[in-house]
């Protein structure tokens, strides 16, 4: 299969993202990473991209979004405990993320010629987040062509996968030594809590898979 010429890799550092950086090296001949600074509890994340990048002499750019945490209202980047209820979005929602880290991501693309947008947004387990969505993702794809004038494509290879399934892709693009370095915590510790809804997530979807998280071995070897 012939390579596309470039994509920008939205990267968070976490398992989803880093996935789809692996996936992104399968089909692009030239990619960069993109992370963003929003003051997040978890900032270790940006760690944790700034090392995968490193190991992987992918270009990377970490974006100033600390606009969100004036914003606030959310268990993210405020202090308040990570909860959620069945009637009502989980309060780790951070109103607007994906559409303005995407937004961003579109501008900064086009001062580089990139025409391709990768992100882990995922519908199966997506948590209730609005904005991680197909129909969102579709409908910002030609809102940002309409705006720039463009012809982004917006690329979501894990939108209709379960975790279990993400971690396969994630064996099959050669993603696992890198996978010992993402951060998926809640938290922003090392080692992860285990406890909160991404660990748990993260835990469940290995488990299903039959596969072995290298992050737990290499807190394994690290404690």
């Amino acid at each position: 299969m012939a390579l596309l010429d470039k994509a920008l890799v939205v990267f968070s550092g976490g398992q989803d993202s880093t996935t789809c950086l692996h996936w992104a090296l399968k089909q692009f001949k030239e990619i960069r990473a993109l992370s963003f600074d929003y003051n997040q509890r978890h900032k270790i994340e940006l760690e944790a991209a700034r090392t995968i990048c490193q190991n992987l002499k992918i270009p990377h750019h970490i974006l100033d979004f600390s606009l969100f945490s004036q914003i606030g209202g959310n268990a993210l980047t405020d202090t308040m405990p990570i909860e959620g209820t069945q009637k009502s979005l989980p309060n780790t929602f951070v109103p607007g993320r994906n559409l303005m880290f995407l937004t961003a991501a579109a501008a900064y693309a086009y001062s580089y010629g990139i025409n391709h947008l990768v992100t882990g947004v995922c519908q199966t387990d997506f948590s209730g987040y609005p904005d991680c969505r197909d129909d969102t993702i579709k409908a910002l794809q030609v809102a940002i062509n309409l705006g720039m004038d463009s012809q982004f494509v917006i690329h979501t290879p894990l939108m209709w996968l379960n975790k279990a399934e993400s971690v396969k892709l994630a064996l099959e693009v050669g993603a696992m030594d890198s996978l010992a370095y993402s951060h998926t915590c809640y938290e922003g510790v090392f080692p992860p809590c285990g406890v909160c809804p991404a660990c748990i997530l993260r835990s469940k979807g290995f488990s299903e898979a039959g596969i072995l998280d290298p992050l737990q071995k290499r807190v394994s070897l690290c404690v």
